[in-house]
């Protein structure tokens, strides 16, 4: 069975987001997983006012399958994006499909300077030419099963491995 540990990657995730914020640049995780990153990610590099958060709902491909979810977080982008540079947060990159709907929804919004990704796992499997700036942990999982981030009340996270949901 698959062991990773989300907080040792996490610690990584922290590194490697350092490393690709520029001056003056901003986080924005992707709802909701990526949000939590992200929040956290600016509580502790020490940044200052908030994080953006960005859903990508309005924007997806199969938005007419699945509709709005219940639970599913708004965008609150508490920032200028125009000339900005950013970095987006999120837990597990897959097919590409949810990036493309974010940077449709960000785009909304202005237009940024730069966009750089920040993922905790990059799990292979693209749909669409998009790579991570920036990966804690690259690894390969059968199309059957689905990589979630959990994070407990105390702020920790873990992942669990499920069954993908039939569409």
């Amino acid at each position: 069975m698959l062991q990773l540990d989300a907080e040792a990657l996490y610690d990584e995730l922290q590194q490697g987001v350092r490393g690709l914020l520029r001056p003056g640049g901003v986080l924005v995780g992707i709802w909701s997983g990526g949000a939590w990153l992200a929040e956290r990610l600016q509580c502790e590099l020490q940044l200052p006012g908030a994080p953006g958060v960005i859903s990508s709902t309005l924007h997806r491909d199969d938005f007419s399958a699945r509709g709005l979810a219940a639970g599913t977080g708004a965008t609150q982008l508490p920032f200028a994006i125009d000339g900005r540079h950013i970095v987006l947060v999120d837990d597990v990159l897959y097919t590409g499909r949810t990036l493309r709907a974010v940077l449709n929804e960000l785009f909304d919004f202005g237009r940024p300077a730069s966009v750089q990704l920040a993922v905790l796992v990059d799990r292979g499997g693209r749909e669409l030419p998009v790579a991570a700036a920036f990966a804690a942990a690259r690894l390969v999982l059968p199309a059957a099963q689905r990589l979630s981030l959990a994070r407990s009340p105390a702020g920790r996270f873990s992942f669990t491995l499920e069954p993908e949901a039939a569409a």
